[in-house]
């Protein structure tokens, strides 16, 4: 054989039926030669918007090309101008819930020019669109979509459902963060697929390794054993010797296991004094992210449940039936904690594509996360138990799948 590089045309497409509303997938891969299908993907990710679903239609479809020749390449034909325009670097990515999609994207192929992008009318686009339409109705059905590199020959049929027109433009409502690629929740009325297949059902064997966090929940400050409010808006208290001693037997175990190969801290003192002895076990670097701190408890910083319940009866019965409700004072809603959680999420799991990373955070973080990844309503962060120093882990996989692993785990504290 030559030494001329193989060149691939990926398709790719993705649609939601409601916008935001049931949303899946769609990606084929071309011998750019005889046009021949190489490879398909398609995935029913619950409720999430077009531009979502399309972002997540050019990753599968990339990771499909890379799989068969990483230094091929690609042509990326979509009929989405806006994924053409802005992976082209012709237009500005606005929404920050699309930056790391975009950035998950770059990745797959990092060598300047491999990929090139080119917009396409939908009718040019109808394998990839079928497949997305597949998806669709596999995950209404309660099934996974099976690829068959079913010939194009059936693109030329009646589309199964029309998909809402992906031309709408790059924003995405409060509820869709909630709901995008690690399976979390949808808006109320609107039924999500589960974020991990049925049991008995094995993840496809071209995944390759997750991206894992290891969640470390900070060892104790004066005021956990008293049950009190401590987030970010108020004092930033560091650990207690409890707390010291919970955080050293933890770095112990971490450092035996010999696992973590990166390690990411929430900027409050609690947790940097606490990863920080991981750190001189481990011999990582520690990078903060700001995301990964505290809810904002306003007026309710530093006092306990009941002193709450006494003083702001009103404002705590809305907090804990509403995702959208602040604590009193301008506090952060769990809808906002959980955005921001969620951004910096994505960001690191394009960071850390394979990697086991350990996440120094606090209670409300490591209880979105698990949520997210379990597609549970935002009322089950009331429902999960949470120790000082507890050890949690969630495994996300290239196709936007996530497993839950471990949930406080304090067996290294006894």
């Amino acid at each position: 054989m030559s030494g001329r590089k193989r060149r691939f045309i990926v398709e790719a497409d993705g649609g939601s039926r409601g916008n935001p509303g049931p949303a899946g997938y769609g990606a084929v891969v071309l011998d750019a030669a005889t046009g021949e299908p190489l490879a398909e993907a398609a995935e029913f990710i619950g409720t999430a918007t077009n531009n979502v679903a399309e972002y997540r239609g050019l990753i599968a479809g990339l990771r499909a090309a890379r799989a068969l020749d990483p230094e091929a390449e690609i042509q990326v034909r979509m009929d989405s101008k806006l994924v053409v325009e802005q992976m082209s670097g012709r237009w500005k990515i606005k929404h920050p819930d699309m930056r790391p999609l975009a950035a998950e994207a770059k990745t797959i192929f990092p060598t300047p020019g491999q990929v090139s992008y080119t917009w396409i009318p939908r009718e040019k686009n109808k394998h990839a669109d079928r497949l997305a339409n597949e998806a669709m109705d596999a995950g209404k059905r309660g099934e996974r979509w099976k690829p068959s590199l079913s010939t194009a020959a059936l693109d030329a049929g009646p589309r199964p459902e029309a998909v809402a027109d992906s031309a709408e433009p790059d924003e995405l409502d409060e509820l869709e963060r909630l709901s995008e690629r690690a399976g979390g929740p949808a808006p109320a009325g609107r039924a999500a697929a589960p974020a991990v297949p049925p049991p008995g059902w094995a993840a496809p064997a071209d995944l390759g390794a997750p991206a894992t966090f290891v969640l470390l929940r900070h060892g104790e400050t004066a005021l956990t054993p008293e049950k009190r409010f401590s987030g970010s808006g108020g004092t930033d208290p560091g650990l207690s010797p409890a707390g010291r001693r919970q955080a050293e037997a933890t770095a112990a175990v971490l450092a035996a296991r010999g696992t973590v190969q990166a390690i990411v801290s929430s900027p409050l003192r609690r947790c940097r004094e606490t990863a920080e002895l991981v750190a001189a076990r481990t011999g990582l670097d520690i990078r903060v992210d700001e995301g990964l701190r505290e809810t904002d408890f306003g007026a309710w910083e530093g006092l306990s449940f009941a002193e709450v319940r006494d003083r702001y009866p009103d404002d705590l019965d809305a907090w804990l039936t509403s995702p959208r409700a602040e604590p009193t004072g301008g506090g952060e809603s769990f809808a906002t904690v959980a955005r921001r959680v969620a951004l910096s999420r994505d960001k690191l799991i394009a960071r850390h594509a394979g990697r086991t990373v350990l996440l120094v955070t606090h209670v409300t973080p490591v209880k979105t996360l698990v949520r997210l990844a379990l597609g549970a309503p935002p009322e089950s962060l009331f429902r999960m138990e949470l120790s000082p120093a507890s050890l949690s882990v969630v495994a996300y996989y290239a196709d936007g799948n996530a497993s839950l692993r471990l949930l406080n785990d304090t067996g290294h504290l006894r």
